[in-house]
């Protein structure tokens, strides 16, 4: 049985099936047109089925209300027997399956014009087919009830209350509250970005190219979901890492978001972003992790490596204005911090906040990990520390990260390295440019350990250091 079986039977109201009686579903009973001025046929002995001969000379408006004609198949096409078989048919009057039909042959479709324009129909008519073929089968069959009408029946949401944990709904009641729109303006600019809340009093992190505008005199207003407008301050900002921390006062209410870990994120896995693009604010988009360890330079040139940062690439989509905004894992936890975007106009990536294109599906974010630490550093003494061991780098030209100017007394001369040495590895993790192994280094912590690999395969192990970043 199909849903564009005319004749199907609508155990609801049996509206696919003009005859059919209420309350026979799974039977074989079905009652039989009657030709207008025609007296009903008369009802068969017990255990007797009338012939369709029968049928048509009591009622003769039966052989145009019966699908099966005189010299219809006695087996449909779907192995159905044909329950009004021609008179003196053979023995196979039963269903193969009660109560249902086979389906008569489609007439065979009139050819039209050029082929260009039977292609589009055609694709039309696949968008459509599924609603189109329930609505022919509902009209042809008519009605045995009253009239239905979906706006006169409105009906309670589906989801209530909470939604099922691990969904993207789920993520975005739970962090929506804890997401900030920020409105900055300067002397010389103006723009908007996103952050999220870090304390109940107050602490918001972002990035410092959403705030860097405001940071010597400017104004920075924080919009909260609720509408809550605040004026907030730059507590500090790092602009080696992209981060900065602001600070509202005297908001009430205010919900932190839970941080979660970016060191054992897997490609694939997915996420949710939440911010405010193009000042849309609230806006949630979801993706996966399409990569880790993306050397990725969120501003300047080609050869700065200032803010290059170890990002998270997603494909959540991210456009200017989420910038600051959560990365979250299926758990609400914020995983990473939207912070730029890839740009085919501008070449490796653009600010989040300030880059003139849109989402292509290539969004990156810093990883939690580091930005916790450069968060805490700053709110504690109101300054960033980096990670650093003291050494120019460029790319080598067979692969790798050439070492070039050594600094007198830091951790690179401590550790026994020098300028002309290409590092290949640290620890575990391939090193393929100067950006890479930039990164790399930002991402661990002062006074960590770590294992180089030199070209030629000798090992130095590095204890890096720690070097105070200028507050504002």
């Amino acid at each position: 049985m199909t849903e564009n079986d005319p004749h199907a039977h609508d155990s609801a109201a049996g509206r696919q099936n003009p005859g059919a009686q209420p309350g026979t579903e799974g039977q074989a009973a079905w009652s039989q047109p009657t030709a207008p001025g025609a007296s009903p046929a008369p009802a068969p002995a017990s255990g007797e089925q009338p012939t369709y001969g029968e049928q048509a000379q009591q009622n003769p408006g039966y052989a145009t209300a019966n699908p099966w004609s005189a010299q219809g198949a006695q087996t449909g096409p779907m192995g159905y027997n044909n329950p009004y078989p021609p008179t003196g048919g053979t023995t196979q009057q039963q269903y193969a399956a009660p109560g249902t039909y086979s389906v008569p042959p489609a007439p065979a479709p009139k050819k039209s014009g050029p082929g260009k324009l039977l292609a589009g129909v055609a694709a039309i008519a696949l968008v459509i087919g599924g609603v189109a073929g329930g609505t022919v089968g509902y009209l042809t069959g008519g009605s045995s009830g009253p009239s239905v009408n979906a706006l006169d029946q409105p009906k309670p949401a589906q989801q209530t209350g909470n939604a099922p944990s691990g969904s993207i709904e789920s993520v975005a009641q739970k962090l929506s509250p804890s997401v900030v729109e920020l409105q900055v303006s300067g002397r010389t600019a103006a723009g908007e970005g996103s952050g999220f809340v870090l304390s109940t009093d107050g602490y918001i992190l972002t990035n410092n190219h959403v705030v860097e505008v405001a940071a010597n005199g400017g104004q920075i207003q924080a919009v909260f979901q609720d509408g809550k407008k605040a004026a907030a301050s730059v507590v500090g900002r790092d602009p080696t890492t992209d981060i900065a921390v602001v600070k509202v006062s005297g908001v009430s209410g205010l919900k932190p978001v839970e941080l979660g870990r970016s060191d054992d994120l897997r490609v694939g896995q997915p996420v949710v972003a939440i911010g405010s693009p193009f000042e849309l604010s609230g806006t949630v988009t979801s993706g996966i992790v399409s990569s880790l360890h993306r050397p990725v330079q969120a501003g300047g040139d080609e050869t700065d490596q200032t803010t290059v940062m170890d990002a998270i690439q997603t494909d959540a989509a991210i456009n200017p204005g989420n910038s600051g905004g959560p990365l979250a894992n299926m758990n609400g936890q914020v995983i990473g911090i939207n912070s730029a975007i890839y740009s085919p106009n501008n070449g490796q990536g653009g600010q989040g906040g300030a880059s003139q294109g849109g989402n292509v599906g290539i969004g990156f974010a810093i990883p939690i990990d580091q930005a916790r630490r450069t968060a805490n550093d700053i709110i504690n003494t109101g300054h960033a520390t980096q990670t650093f061991i003291g050494a120019k780098v460029t790319d080598a030209p067979q692969g790798g990260a050439q070492l070039g100017d050594i600094t007198p007394g830091s951790p690179a001369e401590k550790a026994g390295l020098k300028s002309g040495d290409i590092v290949t590895k640290i620890d575990d993790r391939a090193i393929d440019s100067a950006d890479t192994l930039v990164a790399a280094i930002r991402t661990r912590a002062p006074d960590e350990k770590a294992t180089f690999t030199l070209s030629g395969g000798r090992t130095v192990q590095v204890t890096l250091g720690g070097q105070p970043v200028p507050a504002n």
